[in-house]
């Protein structure tokens, strides 16, 4: 599986919101730096499966809508929008927030992510 297959699966899953789908895909030094709304965050292998956790515990469904996406050898660039489905309302899907991530692939795992990300 080429480095951006393995990101569109990723992103196909459910791995946003079930550590088990998600440890699948994770490299074990996996470390992600994400410029979000609280500032820089640094996220390791078990912070991810945390982060992963919580996000469960607030939603039912999670969705991806990839708008570009760019492969060069092991780095892969991603713009997307993910959208989520509340516990407290299942059925209205709603814009979480925006995001631009650049992946380093190791070992067919995800090992290096340089994340912004924009509320809606």
């Amino acid at each position: 599986m080429s480095a951006k297959e393995i990101v569109q699966q990723f992103y196909k899953s459910d791995a946003l919101i079930d550590s088990e789908v998600l440890k699948d895909f994770l490299h074990p030094e996996v470390i992600v730096e994400w410029n979000s709304s609280k500032g820089l965050v640094q996220l390791n292998y078990d912070s991810l499966v945390s982060l992963s956790n919580d996000l469960s515990k607030a939603y039912v469904r999670s969705k991806v809508r990839i708008s570009h996406i760019i492969s060069e050898n092991d780095l892969i660039s991603v713009r997307y929008s993910h959208f989520v489905k509340t516990i407290e309302n299942p059925r209205e899907e709603m814009l979480l927030a925006h995001f631009i991530v650049i992946w380093q692939i190791k070992d067919n795992k995800l090992f290096r992510g340089y994340q912004m990300s924009q509320l809606s």
